[in-house]
């Protein structure tokens, strides 16, 4: 890992516990269709989706599904914010590695709700590149959205880690030809495994009081 220059973050499950924000989201919705509450399977594939995959899935029996868009246009993601809760920790590692001159990034399947997210939580003067699946043209778990941060910093892929928690960020490390740090989820093959952000701090070997 002595050669890392960028570091790069998914967004839920390593910056965020989004799962009681996700849920309380995705039931308003599907509520107001007069469908059930997700089931256990159902959101684990809807916490790697991106938003149209995601409604997609949950309701492939619409026809159109340009009523449940515009619901949710009318809903907004604003008050599931607070529901977000920030890893312990992720402050601090993000001052280190700048302190250190990493480059920091985000590679979410987020899209319009990223940078919001941000701004709501500090982070917005935080990271050097935010691509998320907007951005690109195929999200995770294809590696564009890495690749996206490789070729702007005129990087090499042994130059970067990735930090992620799903199947999907895995992919996207393997394709990439990055390093992959699995993030709470010691199922995935990874090159590390971390459970905390002071352990993708030791990993990194990093100095000033992770």
């Amino acid at each position: 890992m002595k050669n890392i220059k960028a570091v790069v973050f998914d967004c839920d499950g390593v910056m965020f516990d989004t799962a009681d924000a996700n849920r309380m989201y995705y039931n308003l919705v599907l509520g107001h269709f007069n469908k059930p509450e997700l089931t256990d399977e159902q959101f684990v594939k809807v916490h790697m989706f991106t938003v149209a995959e995601a409604i997609g899935y949950l309701f492939s029996d619409m026809e159109s599904l340009e009523p449940v868009y515009r619901f949710m246009k009318s809903v907004g993601y604003q008050r599931f914010i607070p529901h977000m809760k920030m890893a312990p920790g992720l402050k601090r590692l993000l001052g280190t590695l700048s302190a250190g001159n990493y480059i920091r990034g985000v590679a979410t399947n987020r899209t319009d709700t990223m940078a919001t997210v941000l701004q709501a939580n500090g982070l917005e003067a935080s990271f050097d590149m935010v691509v998320t699946a907007a951005d690109v043209a195929r999200p995770k778990p294809e590696p564009d959205q890495l690749l996206a941060i490789l070729t702007r910093f005129g990087l090499k892929p042994d130059e970067m880690v990735f930090i992620g928690d799903s199947i999907y960020d895995a992919k996207a490390a393997a394709r990439a030809g990055v390093f992959f740090i699995a993030f709470g989820n010691p199922s995935l093959e990874a090159d590390f495994q971390a459970g905390s952000m002071a352990d993708v701090g030791g990993i990194l070997k990093l100095d000033g009081g992770i």
